[in-house]
């Protein structure tokens, strides 16, 4: 299941969080702040789509993120690999570290951990 833009920016201020309150979450918007109805609204949403859950003390809801953020991403970024990339996760690199504004740094670094990754996995 997949969350819209402005669910997976509240689901990003509640990986921050880790737990929070509606003010809580509320206060991590930049100006102008969206209403509170609209954000009780997506957080409704993101809790029938499995997402976040509460828990209640006395009438107020303190949520909390149920998917982890790297599953999130993983699964977000193993998506993109299977339907541009044909399921292939070289193509994939070979696009990103040509098409990106990589440094010779930042490229050293991928390779490093790729690197590290491999003596892992032997």
């Amino acid at each position: 299941m997949q969350l819209s833009k402005t669910e997976e920016q509240v689901m990003q201020y509640l990986w921050k969080l880790k737990k929070g309150f509606m003010k809580d979450i509320l206060a991590e918007f930049t100006e102008p702040k969206p209403a509170t109805t609209t954000v009780a609204t997506l957080l409704k949403r993101m809790k029938d789509k499995g997402f976040v859950d509460y828990t209640l003390h006395g009438k107020s809801r303190e949520y909390y993120p149920i998917v982890k953020k790297s599953d999130y991403f993983s699964k977000h970024v193993n998506g993109l690999i299977k339907n541009f990339f044909n399921n292939s996760a070289s193509q994939f690199a070979s696009f990103f570290t040509a098409e990106t504004d990589l440094s010779v740094t930042e490229l050293e670094e991928l390779k490093s951990i790729i690197d590290s990754q491999i003596k892992k996995q032997q």
